[in-house]
């Protein structure tokens, strides 16, 4: 090597994603942890959706896998793996493989070997982990990405480095994350309860708005640009209707949810119905 030359010790590989996971796969995994086998310190499973062009990758979606994990080996059921992307891909085709789960506080010895798995499946997959047993109040969410770590042109090993990970949530769901993630409730709300309380938060901030524009206009608070133009695109992006108009599209839309509710119902009558029915014929 000549005098002038240096060895720069490199990381590999790109940092800049962020996670965005939707309740759904929180509670899938809390679900698959409750229904482990006793043996299972852990579960682990594949994650599903899609990568934003901002980079974002969006959780949607998930399903266990099977595993055994001994101390320096890690055995995955690929093949169970494999039929259930191709079940999932068939109600979604959209949704690909983004990365794997896997429960608990942070990465473990076994983590490194899974991880170079889900990388022949996808490219750049993510890694997040779920805090199950609740040691900080709530189900810590963390996302980790694999970067190299090189000497020059030789590849020594990759390590695990944290990516932002963040909850995302519409408001129904937000009402019934918040329930959910409480220790104890009185009783699930219905449809309509629900609701009721999107509404009312929905009219707090609009409250909180009002007080702020008039704080503005009356000078006891300084002015945000950024807010003002926020504000102006909401209000922009909202259609002009008529109070009539208005009232005429809730109550037909109102109208529509009660009838599917009503077919619902008779439909699972005629499900139970029919299955009594054929018990019964199979007794005699």
């Amino acid at each position: 090597m000549a005098s002038g030359e240096k060895t720069v010790l490199q990381f590999g590989g790109s940092t800049s994603l962020n996670v965005k996971v939707h309740p759904l796969v929180i509670f899938n995994i809390c679900d698959c942890y409750v229904r482990r086998p006793d043996q299972a310190e852990r579960v682990i499973g594949t994650l599903l959706g899609s990568v934003l062009s901002d980079g974002t990758v969006d959780v949607r979606n998930s399903y266990a896998v099977p595993h055994n994990e001994f101390s320096d080996q890690v055995a995955l059921d690929i093949e169970y793996h494999h039929n259930m992307l191709t079940s999932h891909q068939k109600v979604n085709p959209k949704e690909i493989i983004v990365g794997w789960y896997s429960t608990g506080f942070g990465v473990t010895g076994g983590s490194a070997l899974i991880h170079e798995f889900y990388s022949r499946e996808v490219a750049n997959p993510v890694h997040v982990t779920v805090d199950t047993t609740f040691r900080n109040g709530e189900a810590t969410i963390k996302a980790f990405v694999s970067v190299n770590l090189s000497l020059g042109d030789q590849s020594l090993a990759a390590q695990f480095q944290e990516i932002p990970a963040e909850l995302r949530m519409s408001e129904a769901e937000r009402v019934g994350y918040e329930l959910l993630k409480s220790t104890a409730a009185d009783k699930i709300p219905s449809d309509l309860e629900g609701m009721e309380s999107t509404l009312e938060r929905l009219l707090a901030l609009i409250d909180d708005t009002y007080k702020y524009v008039d704080d503005v206009v009356e000078n006891r608070v300084a002015h945000d640009n950024k807010i003002g133009r926020y504000l102006a695109e909401a209000v922009s992006s909202l259609p002009k209707l008529s109070p009539s108009a208005f009232d005429k599209l809730v109550n037909d839309s109102l109208q529509d949810q009660l009838l599917l509710v009503y077919l619902s119902s008779i439909t699972r009558t005629q499900l139970s119905l029919a299955e009594k029915l054929n018990t019964a014929a199979q007794i005699l």
